[in-house]
């Protein structure tokens, strides 16, 4: 294939993992990303507010038990004095203590079913935002114009399907009830701590601003050293990939050492920033601890003060420390939640950038009946460029009559492949149209269009499955019959029938099973199965050997039968019958005519075809 002036994908490395999003990173627009994914969740507001009330029924419950347990601690410790005292003989009340354990365990069998619907609804309602978002981006894609691929790496349009929105699941799934739960517990054990005592709850909060102030400096800290992580994570994945996928030519070229160090490098790199952010996410629990320690001091010394001034009971101390366990732990999740909504807002933003990019033109509100085309292809005055203000096709004129075969010819860079991918609408004209019969393709409906077209390239594509799955991939509903009469058609029949499982071969991932030729040879039949009425061929003997290429050039000339047939052609040699030859240089139709004539003008195609008869004659 021709290689026409393409825009320039960023530099990175492809595949999944090297286009992951930072999850350090931070969203651009946070608020206006939180209100867009707000708007998703709208849908469900009120499941939301069924797992808000039982979020706050599930902290209440379990709110309550430290209190009551604190009654049972003072019953006990009652019971003890008196009886070392001697005061009574009635002892420790286990009646009491009995019902009161009962009690809390019933309290906590509801905390936890409570719990459990809470986090089922939830996951159903993180599960079918993802499932909203697959199926925007799935559709999306569809709608993209091919300039935006051009833009970007496969693996970063991948990981707004896959790491994004799973980011955005994740959260929604755990932090939104997360969220939900440590506020409804933060507040009620706040009541609860000032129930006991509110100079207690002074002494206890007092130490809560220096540890958020500890550990907002630590994720401060952290947060780059995660985003640096991320970033040459992606780096090291997509260096494996790259290595992988080239290893032949890797050992070919001595390339190891030079791999060897390039890993090292990049490896290095991840190294020090993964330790160093993950040493500092480590130290927030010791901080934590550390913090709560002396709050749990100053809450016993303070305690034990108040109970010998009979200001409040000796369970009461133990409630109070479970309450400050309670209180400190919301606070803690409330830095982590706070780091996740920032990755999430970040993941969320990519995929509704994605979402919002600019689509491909409407299609025509009263499409044309394709039904009767012949084939007639008309060029008027049309302009091109991948960047508008690189045009690389000027002015191009030409016109093709029904069943014509068209040769565009020309140097690297030319613009060949460009025209075909006009005729089929991948890129829009800057200037000039189109015409099919004299209906200009954009009266046309995309879908339309592309039926009346078969291409055969010279990069053959087939995908997992049968062999009669992939000829009949070029017309869904076509019987077996129809499907053995293309292969025969192609001359591919007798090559099929010698395999063990015959049509019902399974073809690998990169149809490694079968050769160059006659994965050329299958992807013919397939276009023969799809009787278009306009044919598009990259010639792609090039590869192959001299028998195979007989073989692929008598399956053509069977597929171009009665059709237009637009032939991208490298080697002259091939095309000499063609009906009409289009010379291309720098975009522009420099010559037109047919073999004979070109030659006799002794122009910019004799010399092309002069030079390569040269080399073969040097070859031989």
């Amino acid at each position: 294939m021709s290689n026409n002036v393409k825009g320039k994908r960023p530099g990175g490395f492809g595949g999944p993992m090297g286009g992951m999003h930072l999850a350090g990173g931070k969203a651009k627009d946070f608020k206006g990303t939180l209100r867009k994914l707000i708007n998703y969740l709208k849908p469900y507001r009120l499941s939301i507010i069924i797992v808000l009330i039982f979020a706050i029924g599930s902290a209440a419950f379990s709110i309550i038990g430290p209190k009551i347990l604190g009654k049972a601690t003072t019953k006990l410790f009652e019971g003890l004095i008196s009886k070392i005292s001697g005061t009574t003989d009635a002892g420790i009340d286990f009646t009491y203590i009995g019902k009161i354990i009962s009690l809390l365990l019933v309290l906590y069998v509801i905390s936890a079913v409570f719990s459990f619907i809470q986090v089922f609804i939830m996951s159903g309602i993180a599960q079918k935002v993802s499932y909203k978002l697959r199926k925007e981006i799935s559709l999306k894609i569809n709608k993209m114009p091919l300039k935006y691929f051009d833009k970007m790496t496969h693996g970063e349009v991948l990981s707004r399907v896959t790491n994004d929105v799973d980011t955005v699941s994740n959260t929604l799934n755990q932090s939104l009830s997360q969220v939900f739960t440590s506020i409804t517990t933060l507040i009620g054990v706040l009541i609860m701590m000032l129930s006991i005592s509110v100079t207690m709850t002074l002494a206890a909060i007092i130490v809560v601003p220096l540890s958020g102030l500890l550990i907002s400096l630590v994720v401060k800290k952290s947060q780059k050293y995660f985003k640096e992580q991320q970033t040459f994570l992606g780096h090291v994945n997509g260096h494996v990939e790259e290595i992988y996928s080239g290893h032949n030519i890797m050992k070919a070229f001595n390339g190891e050492n030079k791999a060897v160090e390039e890993f090292e490098e990049i490896n290095n790199t991840l190294y020090n920033s993964a330790w160093k952010s993950q040493f500092l996410s480590g130290m927030m629990m010791p901080i934590m601890t550390f913090i709560g320690n002396i709050g749990y001091v100053i809450v016993t010394i303070l305690g034990g003060y108040l109970t010998v001034k009979n200001r409040i009971e000796v369970g009461d101390i133990q409630s109070f420390i479970q309450y400050i366990r309670s209180f400190n732990q919301p606070i803690a999740q409330a830095a982590q939640i706070a780091n996740v909504l920032q990755s999430t807002a970040a993941a969320a933003e990519r995929v509704f950038e994605f979402l919002e990019e600019e689509e491909e033109l409407d299609d025509a509100v009263t499409p044309i009946n394709i039904d009767k085309i012949k084939g007639e292809v008309t060029f008027k005055n049309v302009h091109f460029g991948y960047n508008e203000d690189k045009i690389i096709i000027n002015n191009f004129s030409s016109k093709i009559k029904p069943g014509q075969r068209i040769a565009i010819v020309g140097p690297t860079g030319a613009g060949k492949t460009t025209i075909v991918k006009l005729l089929m609408r991948f890129y829009e004209l800057n200037g000039g149209e189109i015409l099919l019969d004299n209906y200009n393709i954009n009266d046309f409906t995309r879908r339309d269009l592309r039926k009346i077209f078969g291409m055969v390239l010279q990069d053959t594509w087939l995908f997992n499955g049968s062999i009669m799955e992939n000829i009949r991939y070029g017309k869904l509903n076509a019987s077996d019959e129809e499907v053995i009469e293309a292969a025969k058609a192609a001359h591919v029949h007798h090559f099929v029938k010698t395999l063990p499982d015959g049509y019902n071969m399974e073809l690998n991932e990169d149809a490694g099973n079968v050769s160059q030729g006659q994965k050329q040879l299958l992807t013919i039949a397939r276009a023969i199965l799809a009787d278009p009425k306009i044919l598009i061929l990259d010639e792609a003997t090039s590869s192959v050997d001299t028998r195979t290429e007989v073989l692929i050039q008598k399956a053509m000339d069977n597929l171009m039968k009665g059709r237009t047939s637009f032939i991208i052609a490298h080697r002259l040699s091939t095309i000499r019958d063609a009906d009409l030859i289009l010379v291309m240089k720098d975009g522009d139709i420099v010559e037109q005519g047919t073999h004979i004539e070109l030659l006799s003008k002794n122009g910019f195609y004799a010399n092309l075809y002069n030079s390569q008869f040269e080399n073969n004659t040097q070859v031989s």
